[in-house]
């Protein structure tokens, strides 16, 4: 039957069957799905995916591959669409935030740094000065200073003026009671050594307190001081 002509498609099914097997497709699955349906997401190259405004990350080796991302029971599993591996699995998070898991990564993640990088001639000498300089620089940036560029050129002013050992000085008590403008550092430079230096709960306050001169004992005449000598000295008896 299907070797002859067919009135019906006005050709040979055998040889019809032939040319449409290209474009033939699976049959869809007749299982039930629960819960909202899988989706696709391409890997960046942070080799992370985002799914709800969240970011999850994946292995690296998927970076720029395509996975497939499906909730279940408050979990997102995330895995290989060719072949069903389940690549990684995190818990659903609120829009904004992130997912990042050590083991999805050749290295583990450095620490934020908040060093300073001086650029101009002024922030590279400021620098120069040690770690309490680049303390004050990150504290003035951290409050929002928007005059430091121009006082960079007070402060070491103040440095040529009072050298660099009061300055440093001066920034370092500046950066424990968190002021960080060129004014603080000037009057802490004003008050000279007549501030105490800070200490932790509990330790003790030193303060250096104004020094007398002095002279010995032997350099005063007792007798002289009472007005009366011994009375065996000048030979008096009763």
């Amino acid at each position: 039957m299907n070797t002859r002509s067919h009135s019906e498609i006005s050709a040979i099914p055998d040889e019809r069957l032939v040319t449409e097997r290209k474009v033939l497709r699976p049959l869809p699955s007749l299982r039930l799905d629960f819960g909202p349906p899988p989706v696709i997401r391409k890997v960046d190259r942070l080799s992370c995916v985002r799914f709800a405004s969240a970011r999850y990350s994946v292995p690296t080796p998927m970076i720029g591959q395509q996975v497939r991302l499906v909730q279940a029971g408050g979990q997102l599993l995330i895995g290989d669409p060719t072949t069903g591996e389940v690549l990684a699995e995190h818990p659903l998070l609120a829009p904004g935030e992130v997912s990042v898991l050590d083991s999805h990564y050749d290295t583990p993640r450095s620490a934020p740094s908040r060093v300073p990088r001086p650029r101009t001639s002024s922030e590279l000498r400021f620098c120069g000065l040690g770690e309490a300089a680049e303390a004050f620089l990150v504290g003035a940036a951290a409050i929002g200073n928007t005059r430091l560029s121009s006082e960079l050129d007070v402060l070491l002013a103040l440095g040529a003026a009072h050298g660099d050992e009061a300055l440093i000085a001066a920034l370092t008590r500046a950066v424990a009671f968190k002021r960080f403008r060129a004014a603080d550092v000037r009057s802490i430079l004003a008050a000279g050594t007549a501030t105490p230096t800070t200490v932790p709960p509990g330790g003790a306050l030193v303060v250096d307190l104004p020094v007398a001169s002095t002279r010995s004992l032997a350099d005063y005449n007792l007798a002289a001081i009472t007005g009366h000598t011994d009375s065996t000295a000048t030979g008096v008896t009763s």
